[in-house]
């Protein structure tokens, strides 16, 4: 194995969905700065082909709520918790946020744009932690 493949087995991925570039480069640089790898996704459609192509390698999601598709990012998110029950999930919008009660999955951070990328890096890894100290 070498020095990248390791590498690449213990950083932690996290699926990325934002239809934004701007937003999506700025939190891929935060996410991979960190120390997590990114997979990334323009729309719920490229996230669900994502999810069945290397879905046991993604430990946590970031989505954009208002996504181009006809997906939402709560769709999203609930469908990815369909194969992972305790995947961590942060949710991103400028507009949808006083919906996170109703529409958001349990043990999930809602941040509302505009955001620091810090922000992003902290609720991701709060969540990773919370989980892996679950029962």
């Amino acid at each position: 194995m070498s020095a990248d493949e390791a590498d690449a087995i213990a950083m932690p991925v996290i699926l990325l969905v934002e239809d934004q570039v701007l937003i999506r480069e700025m939190v891929i640089e935060a996410l991979e700065e960190a120390g997590f790898a990114t997979l990334v996704a323009g729309d719920g459609q490229g996230a669900i082909k994502l999810l069945e192509e290397k879905g046991s390698e993604i430990r946590g999601l970031m989505t954009d709520i208002n996504l181009d598709d006809g997906m939402d990012g709560w769709e999203l998110a609930r469908t990815m918790r369909e194969h992972d029950s305790d995947l961590p999930v942060v949710y991103v919008s400028g507009a949808s946020g006083h919906e996170w009660a109703s529409q958001g999955v349990p043990r999930s951070l809602m941040i509302t744009k505009p955001f620091a990328p810090a922000q992003v890096v902290v609720a991701i890894s709060s969540l990773l932690m919370a989980s892996d100290t679950a029962p």
